[in-house]
């Protein structure tokens, strides 16, 4: 005999399904208790579905019933579409997008974005909307303008070739100077 947790009842074995990973290899919940628990559950969503047009599908986002023209496709959902619509995944994409890559929120890159005072931390002179994070560590370092953020990463974030790129700027161009006959210095 067993005692199911949903119904509180004593039970024999047999009336449980099996379960390897549980110590006795059987289910917690009797199998009535399951049948009822997953009957109820189809009863919930075939009265969602009921008041549902033809061709149309509510979205799990806004909760409106909408065609079938405004969902992207899915192949793995049973009606080969997504669960919420075009609108609502558009307005989700960019605060997925930060938590994802960068483990940010929105509300945290604005925070960076204020204490810069808008502007990007390299030029100071344009707007910051880029995030920018060491490849390496991917701790974020700040929000930068398009051009210094792509600067950066087309110097693969390496200190020495920015700092060769500001000296060829002020024009201490890279070559060693002859100090004696056959002795060079490399420029610091």
């Amino acid at each position: 005999m067993k005692r199911c947790v949903r119904c509180g009842e004593d039970k024999p074995y047999a009336a449980f399904a099996r379960k390897r990973s549980n110590l006795d290899g059987l289910q917690r919940h009797c199998r009535d208790c399951r049948t009822n628990y997953h009957s109820g559950a189809q009863v919930a969503v075939v009265r969602l579905k009921a008041d549902v047009p033809e061709g149309h599908k509510r979205c799990r986002g806004c909760g409106e019933v909408k065609p079938h023209s405004e969902w992207h496709r899915k192949r793995s959902a049973a009606d080969g579409l997504a669960s919420r619509c075009k609108a609502c995944r558009a307005a989700a994409a960019p605060a997925q997008h930060l938590r994802r890559k960068y483990g940010i929120t929105e509300t945290e890159r604005d925070e960076m974005i204020a204490s810069q005072m808008g502007l990007c931390a390299i030029c100071l002179t344009a707007p910051a909307v880029h995030v920018d994070h060491c490849h390496n560590t991917g701790r974020v370092r700040g929000v930068l303008c398009f051009n210094c953020n792509s600067g950066l990463g087309l110097l693969r974030d390496d200190p020495e070739a920015m700092n060769r790129a500001a000296d060829y700027l002020e024009g201490n161009a890279w070559k060693p100077t002859l100090v004696a006959p056959g002795v060079y210095q490399l420029p610091s």
